[in-house]
């Protein structure tokens, strides 16, 4: 299967390159007012494309729908979707009346393109999954995020915990920690129904004296994270890192994460990194970048 990337996430491209997967080339312009003009050379039986939807979001999904149009005008029969990063997807449901079910919009946009299938990672919600009509394949950056930790890690055990940071997160958290052979804590947390602000009331489970690691599937602001964070290290915590598939790399996030008590943020390279947060992206002292490529690669093959 040949690979098309989309302008999102040239470097994740890249990489799977490296890998040894065929990549076709795709040519994006824009006309002067704004329009993009997508087009590929012929070709026949399947391809992939690869784009993730994040900012600026509503541009990358409709450069994805040209991209796709243009491949099955190319020849391409079986269209599969890559989409590292499914934007909208945390608008899973409809809170208020006459409110958009933004996901469920975005999954429909999706297949009128013809897609076979899609590929993504670590959803939200993967109920969202019901939204589609084509068999949808949730990959999982957790086997890289054991792998990193059971190498940092290694004999001392004992010095470590996974936190669960909400309720929410206790199953996913749960299992992490079993697969690493740690304890686990659990904090809790209460929103305020006047304020939506939300708070630390306690924690069960011992940090005091460790190093905790707490997995979430997403950075957006990072202040629930920044949060927790710091009341960890209150009741004692020795050091604080954090995993998450995602990074959505909002302008001004790394340079607060920089500044927090985290001592470590361990993301994948389904976003690719901002320009608006590069100087603090190069040089960090915190961030860790894991490739999905590898993963995506297998899934293709």
């Amino acid at each position: 299967m040949k690979l098309f990337g989309g302008a999102s996430n040239q470097r994740l491209v890249k990489k799977m390159w490296e890998l040894g997967i065929d990549v076709g080339e795709v040519k994006i312009s824009k006309f002067a007012n704004d329009e993009k003009r997508v087009s590929v050379g012929r070709g026949s039986g399947g391809a992939a494309i690869l784009q993730s939807f994040s900012k600026p979001v509503d541009e990358q999904i409709i450069e994805f729908c040209l991209l796709a149009d243009a491949l099955s005008r190319a020849g391409y029969s079986e269209l599969v979707a890559v989409v590292p990063w499914l934007g909208y997807s945390k608008q899973d449901k409809v809170f208020l009346p006459g409110e958009a079910l933004s996901a469920k919009v975005i999954a429909q946009i999706i297949q009128t393109t013809k897609v076979k299938k899609l590929i993504t990672f670590d959803l939200h919600n993967r109920a969202i999954t019901g939204f589609f009509d084509i068999p949808v394949i949730e990959l999982s950056a957790k086997p890289l995020f054991k792998d990193y930790f059971e190498k940092k890690i290694g004999d001392n055990k004992a010095d470590y915990v996974v936190v669960a940071p909400d309720e929410g997160a206790v199953k996913a958290s749960s299992y992490f920690a079993r697969e690493l052979g740690l304890a686990i804590a659990y904090m809790d947390k209460r929103r305020d129904l006047k304020t939506g602000e939300v708070r630390v009331v306690g924690m069960s489970g011992e940090v005091a004296g460790k190093h905790v690691v707490i997995v979430d599937d997403m950075i957006v602001t990072g202040s629930t994270m920044m949060e927790s964070a710091e009341y960890l290290k209150k009741m004692g915590a020795k050091k604080v890192s954090v995993a998450a598939t995602h990074h959505l790399y909002l302008q001004g996030v790394q340079e607060k994460l920089e500044m927090s008590e985290i001592d470590e943020v361990v993301v994948t390279d389904t976003v690719a990194q901002s320009a608006t947060s590069h100087k603090y992206l190069v040089e960090s002292k915190k961030l860790r970048v894991l490739s999905v490529a590898g993963l995506i690669v297998d899934e293709l093959s």
